[in-house]
């Protein structure tokens, strides 16, 4: 019984970590209507500007704020001097050159900070509560990040479903033409949108470092698994990509705890093609996916 509860608790651990990554690829997916591929090694970039932060002697809630900035910083940067140049043609292009953006992005961060690994400090406590003279695998650092994840969620879910910015934005995202004859400013919102996803996405990089060890690829496992994530939970829903994330990390762990860890990215495999078969618009999206 105490090994099924300390992995289903690992499991929502880390759920949580999958959940703020699938976040990410939401946001930008909602408001931009790419799958940015690269968003892990931006997430990865300004996790590493923190640990600097954090090296100089300054808090992690200093390196958080500065993390974000960045984050937010850098994905409107990208989404102008990059992304922009090769919109209006060919879906595949922008994939692409997200594509050469996380390979970019990877050897720039073995440039500057170097490939060894480096620990990260985390916010809280890392020892599992004791509950009747048992010690559980649930810290306070793991209430963090779901909390985190959760207020995240929610901002999102009040964003697209609450206010006009949040509704030029995803009409931005799906018809660029009737959004400018309606006088939205396309360009404006989909820089917004690879900024905010930026931002997500270097808290879900922090999340994820936090009590860890970082190196230039330690994103790369998080992308495969927050990818199935939010297909599992719909590409469309702020909430799907949440139950998605605590999804796979339940089952994930429970496969590893069980059956073994070299089944876990078979698993996660498993679970992404059978999505994929069953409900390709994901298990938690309301109406079959639009073409645009």
């Amino acid at each position: 019984m105490q090994q099924f509860l300390n992995v289903t608790l690992t499991g929502l651990g880390q759920g949580a970590v999958y959940a703020a990554f699938a976040l990410a690829l939401v946001l930008i997916w909602r408001s931009t209507r790419i799958v940015n591929f690269a968003q892990g090694a931006m997430a990865m970039f300004t996790t590493y500007l923190a640990l600097t932060v954090i090296e100089g002697g300054q808090s992690y809630w200093v390196a958080l704020v500065v993390a974000l900035v960045t984050g937010l910083v850098l994905g409107a940067g990208i989404e102008r001097l990059v992304i922009r140049p090769v919109e209006g043609g060919p879906e595949l292009n922008a994939v692409i050159v997200t594509l050469g953006l996380f390979v970019a992005l990877q050897a720039l961060a073995a440039i500057l900070f170097g490939s060894t690994f480096q620990s990260f400090p985390a916010p809280f406590d890392l020892r599992g509560f004791t509950v009747g003279g048992v010690n559980i695998a649930f810290t306070p650092n793991s209430i963090y990040t779901i909390v985190a994840v959760v207020v995240v969620m929610l901002g999102l879910v009040a964003l697209f479903r609450f206010t006009d910015l949040g509704l030029k934005m995803r009409a931005a995202a799906f018809n660029q033409e009737v959004s400018r004859l309606l006088g939205v400013r396309v360009g404006r919102m989909l820089t917004l949108g690879w900024a905010l996803a930026a931002g997500v996405g270097s808290l879900s990089g922090l999340l994820i470092a936090g009590g860890s060890l970082v190196f230039p690829a330690y994103m790369d496992a998080v992308i495969v698994y927050g990818f199935v994530a939010a297909v599992l939970g719909g590409l469309d829903s702020p909430a799907g990509a949440v139950v998605g994330g605590l999804t796979i990390g339940l089952l994930l762990s429970y496969v590893s705890g069980y059956l073994g860890s070299e089944l876990v990215a078979l698993a996660a495999l498993v679970i992404l093609v059978a999505v994929l078969l069953v409900r390709p618009q994901g298990l938690f999206a309301r109406t079959a996916a639009r073409r645009v």
